[in-house]
């Protein structure tokens, strides 16, 4: 088994100093990477910037932006089984980035944003007879807007998760189908939440057509 990992968030710059991006530790992503590594799978991580060490053992392609992030793992997936679509990208970027350094004036400074790529939505389109396990992060109507995700996204299982999971060492998640049954849930650490994932998906048929 061969997959593709994505984990961390992304940055959108708006000028050469100064960027969007959002809280996400990497931590949830690096445990599965450890996780399936321990299963001995061949695992491909695409990791955003985050401070923690490259677990040993992975293939590891380090990225800053969205489509950065994009590219790579369109590129990376059609050599991989699946993905587990762990990353928070940055949905929104400058439409114009600015070159140099912005100056305080005193006044007010608009940007006009767009939408960034839709890395997951991407592999979802493409994925063929591969399998996509995708993250949702959701704070309101959770489980009905997870599976909306699910479905425009083309996944066949998302894992549905809060923000109190930003930056902290535990988690708990709800994994949900594309029929939008509850699969399993799981609490504790974000290692051990990785290793049931991981553990999960090792007793599955994922060859999805």
């Amino acid at each position: 088994m061969r997959i593709l990992v994505t984990a961390g968030p992304t940055r959108e710059y708006l000028d050469d100093v100064r960027y969007l991006s959002n809280a996400s530790s990497g931590k949830m992503g690096y445990a599965i990477v450890e996780a399936a590594l321990k299963l001995g799978w061949e695992v491909v991580l695409v990791s955003g910037p985050v401070d923690l060490p490259v677990p040993e053992g992975c293939e590891f392609h380090p990225v800053v932006t969205t489509s950065e992030m994009r590219e790579a793992s369109v590129l990376l997936f059609s050599e991989c089984d699946g993905v587990i679509a762990v990353a928070a990208v940055c949905d929104y970027q400058p439409k114009t980035r600015i070159t140099g350094k912005i100056s305080k004036t005193g006044e007010p400074v608009l940007f006009e944003m767009i939408e960034t790529d839709d890395v997951l939505a991407e592999l979802g389109r493409i994925k063929k007879s591969r399998w996509v396990v995708g993250f949702a992060l959701e704070a309101q109507n959770p489980r009905e807007n997870a599976l909306q995700k699910l479905r425009r996204k083309n996944c066949n299982w998302i894992v549905l998760n809060d923000p109190s999971a930003i930056g902290s060492e535990s988690n708990s998640v709800e994994l949900i189908n594309s029929t939008g049954d509850v699969e399993e849930t799981w609490s504790g650490s974000k290692s051990e939440v990785a290793w049931n994932l991981t553990n999960w998906l090792s007793n599955r048929e994922l060859s999805c057509q």
